[in-house]
């Protein structure tokens, strides 16, 4: 029984890749007009919150969202999440009717169809390499400097044990709030490790919830507040997940 089950799950979770080049294929003549140019963005973001929704859905996955504060249109956040699944690129999506750019591992490139456009539209990371760092926050500093939110995973990845419930935040997420002095967007992700974990046998449909909490101000603060800021975000987030475990 158990094996059957497996079996199943890993039909499903083919099934996730699957619609996730369907929208792809479709919209390819938007998709390359809308990647060329950076003007075109907000066109090309509505169309991807289209895409995460047909896959959630398609998925058996159903969003439930929370906000403690709503973001003003025409303004820059940071936004930061904690991260254990893939879906959680589609469930940001999702919740954020807000343009912004995603600050993403470089190995997603690798996924056929979907990897192209990443590349085209998110700010990639090398986390091996030192000069890749200090670029993705050169053009990190270029689109909020177009009015853009940006994206950060803080962890800078998925932990590899899966008994971690929030690991460790890095830097740069924070330097850069503090260099725009732009607010900070926790944003709680409580269901996504249980609904589709980076373990190929496991994982369910079932609800998602996300709580976008209120938002932490940066106006005023310089660079020698990082640590603090850093800390404080974690430990909002984490009270968060250990509450509802």
């Amino acid at each position: 029984m158990q094996l059957l089950r497996s079996f199943l799950i890993v039909l499903w979770r083919i099934w996730f890749y699957i619609l996730m080049a369907i929208p792809i294929i479709i919209f390819l003549p938007l998709l390359l007009l809308f990647t060329s140019r950076t003007r075109f963005y907000p066109q090309f973001f509505i169309l991807a919150r289209w895409w995460a929704f047909f896959i959630l859905y398609g998925m058996g996955f159903f969003p439930k969202i929370e906000r403690e504060q709503r973001l003003e249109k025409g303004k820059s956040y940071m936004l930061v999440a904690n991260h254990t699944s893939m879906t959680d690129i589609m469930l940001m999506l999702v919740a954020m009717k807000n343009p912004f750019v995603f600050v993403g591992k470089k190995e997603l490139v690798k996924i056929p169809l979907f990897g192209y456009f990443y590349k085209r539209t998110c700010i990639l990371v090398d986390r091996g390499n030192q000069r890749s760092r200090k670029e993705v926050f050169d053009r990190a500093q270029k689109r909020l400097n177009d009015g853009t939110s940006i994206c950060i995973f803080p962890e800078g990845g998925v932990p590899d044990d899966l008994s971690i419930t929030l690991d460790t935040f890095k830097d740069g997420a924070f330097r850069l709030a503090l260099e725009h002095q732009i607010p900070i967007v926790p944003i709680v992700f409580y269901d996504n490790k249980k609904r589709f974990p980076y373990v190929l046998t496991k994982g369910s449909p079932g609800r998602m919830r996300v709580k976008i909490k209120k938002f932490l101000c940066t106006e005023g603060l310089g660079q020698e507040e990082k640590k603090n800021l850093r800390e404080n975000t974690r430990e909002l987030l984490l009270q968060e997940l250990q509450a509802t475990s």
